[in-house]
């Protein structure tokens, strides 16, 4: 009966017409219905609710609502109903599942009315089973996916977020999955393989998930999309059950698949969060899993990978001087120190090395190996190199200026990207005309791996630089392509060697007689090509006199000292001045 009928009905019953005629049509009614007391008793009951709960009307009479068909009220709904039978609501509706006398059960719309006869309601009740098994089926298919039939994204995080509300151990397990490689299956094989792929590996992790499910029947498996996976271990027992779970998963997916004749071969990378659910949040539990399935790419695919704080913490501390570079660069909080080279003739001062260091706010003072590759990597290098280049050739033009005898020269390093992403040739240019520092006080130094093949714009910048006075020298000499053809061809003054080469020097107990013999050569070969060598990394007092020995012309390191400020800087070169003089 629907809400128009109910109100006909108290209508007729109110203005006076016969009690037999509202009765019969009151059993005559196809829909469900009964009169119920102010106690929610049974007062009669048609023949359309007793067949809907297969019962005679009769015997319906005198029993409580409440108790019909396993109806069960409570909470809010129990509230609503007795507001309805008192008559201090209009009406309650609810839906319920019920159970038929024959055992099987249906879904049913109850409404409760009251009517105009002394605190009586009236009761009815909707099959409303076809339209919620509709409603199911609409649910399944939008709740999983159409090529595995395992639950889809929506699902899985509708489970995920139950789990963390409600796990049994207070713990939640996630194995987060990629498979190596499947887009190669789409591309060379045709999408209808790599479905049939996608299938085929969905039932192994079913099987994975059941066999190691215990007693609950199986963790939660879905498809997220694309080839990625993920299996739910709702309520873990600890960080164990979780990787045995992924190895399982690892060992199940190495058997080769045989799918349309064709015999296939994949592996995955899986990434395993093991947790508290307190203070965890699906979207947290995610990010984990998916930072943990990047390292298990990373670290070489086919492995699972367990989530560490320690390395998390490294990388978002990466992302978080990674976004404030540019930002760093335009507060100061870059400084320079300065590395003395010098002559291994003499132990004069001949130049400087600028090492840039950020003074950081939250994590210190950090040195370049913290930061320079970020730089790099996102594009800052190229403002934070130009005030290094800027600040460095202000500081050399002061020594210039206040300190007698020659000045020493200060070498800066240049990252390729500057030469590509800069005009470095205009800023280099600018810089020497604002401070008037002369060109050839000014060293820049690119790496071998940077300088060697150079072609196009980097070798016209070197070029244009070297004609302008600069002196242009390769860093960290020996480790690289070392095409000693194409060095004749490049616009270099000086070569540094990388220290790889000095460290062998440092004794003569542990002396490699191949290093000696090497550097020997790489140093008679520049002087013939009218370069000077510096040899890095210099620590000891034999070293330097064994580099000497060999023909290096100049020297940095411990040896002669750390790296160290401006001022520093000065008063060496006040000390050599005064030494000159004395001498």
């Amino acid at each position: 009966m629907t809400e128009s009928s109910h109100k006909r009905w108290r209508r007729r019953a109110h203005h006076g017409h016969s009690e037999s005629d509202f009765r019969a049509a009151f059993h005559a009614a196809q829909l469900p219905m009964a009169i119920v007391d102010p106690h929610g008793r049974v007062l009669t009951a048609n023949r359309a609710l007793g067949t809907l709960l297969g019962a005679d009307p009769q015997r319906l009479t005198g029993r409580p609502l409440a108790e019909l068909a396993g109806l069960g009220l409570d909470g809010r709904v129990r509230s609503a109903y007795h507001e309805a039978l008192q008559g201090r609501a209009d009406r309650m509706s609810c839906t319920r599942r019920l159970k038929h006398a024959d055992g099987h059960t249906l879904w049913a719309e109850i409404t409760v009315t009251p009517t105009v006869h002394g605190g009586e309601a009236l009761l009815s009740i909707a099959d409303i089973s076809e339209r919620r098994d509709l409603q199911e089926r609409l649910r399944h298919l939008q709740m999983h996916d159409p090529v595995t039939r395992l639950p889809n994204r929506t699902l899985f995080f509708e489970r995920l977020a139950g789990a963390l509300a409600d796990s049994a151990t207070g713990r939640t397990g996630l194995c987060y999955l990629d498979l190596d490689g499947f887009k190669a299956v789409n591309d060379t094989l045709g999408h209808r393989v790599g479905d049939s792929l996608l299938d085929a590996v969905a039932q192994r992790l079913t099987q994975c998930a059941e066999s190691r499910g215990g007693d609950d029947g199986g963790h939660l498996v879905a498809r997220l999309g694309g080839d990625e996976f993920a299996l739910l271990v709702e309520s873990s027992t600890g960080t164990e059950q979780v990787t045995a779970l992924a190895q399982s998963v690892l060992a199940a997916l190495q058997r080769p698949f045989d799918l349309a004749g064709q015999r296939l071969a994949v592996s995955a990378s899986i990434g395993v969060v093991e947790r508290e659910t307190a203070g965890t949040t699906p979207t947290e539990l995610m990010q984990a899993a998916d930072t943990t399935l990047y390292w298990a790419k990373a670290d070489g695919k086919a492995r699972w990978t367990l989530f560490d704080p320690e390395r998390n913490a490294h990388r978002m501390t990466r992302q978080a001087l990674s976004s404030t570079l540019r930002r760093a660069v335009e507060r100061g909080e870059f400084v320079l120190e300065y590395q003395p080279i010098v002559g291994f003739c003499d132990d004069v001062l001949r130049g400087v090395e600028a090492l840039v260091r950020w003074r950081h706010p939250q994590f210190g003072m950090l040195g370049p190996d913290r930061f320079i590759g970020l730089a790099e990597e996102n594009g800052a290098i190229v403002p934070l190199g130009r005030w290094v280049l800027q600040e460095s050739c202000r500081q050399a033009r002061r020594w210039m200026l206040t300190h007698p005898g020659p000045p020493p020269y200060v070498s800066v390093n240049v990252a390729v990207r500057q030469v590509w992403d800069s005009d470095l040739v205009r800023d280099v240019a600018e810089i020497l005309q604002e401070t008037g520092l002369p060109a050839h006080l000014l060293q820049l130094e690119l790496t071998e791996s940077a300088v060697m093949g150079s072609a196009g714009r980097p070798l016209q910048a070197l070029q244009a630089l070297s004609e302008m006075g600069v002196h242009i020298a390769i860093d960290d000499f020996g480790t690289g392509y070392s095409n000693l053809a194409y060095l004749s061809r490049l616009p270099v003054r000086a070569l540094k060697l990388d220290g790889m080469f000095v460290r062998g020097f440092r004794t003569a107990r542990h002396q490699n007689p191949a290093d000696e013999t090497i550097v020997t050569a790489l140093v008679q070969l520049a002087h013939k090509l009218g370069l000077t060598v510096t040899a890095e990394c210099v620590e000891g007092p034999a070293q330097a006199e064994r580099l000497r020995r060999i023909g290096c012309d100049t020297g940095q390191g411990w040896h002669y000292a750390k790296p160290m400020e401006a001022d520093r800087i000065a008063e060496l070169l006040a000390w050599s001045a005064q030494a000159a003089g004395s001498a």
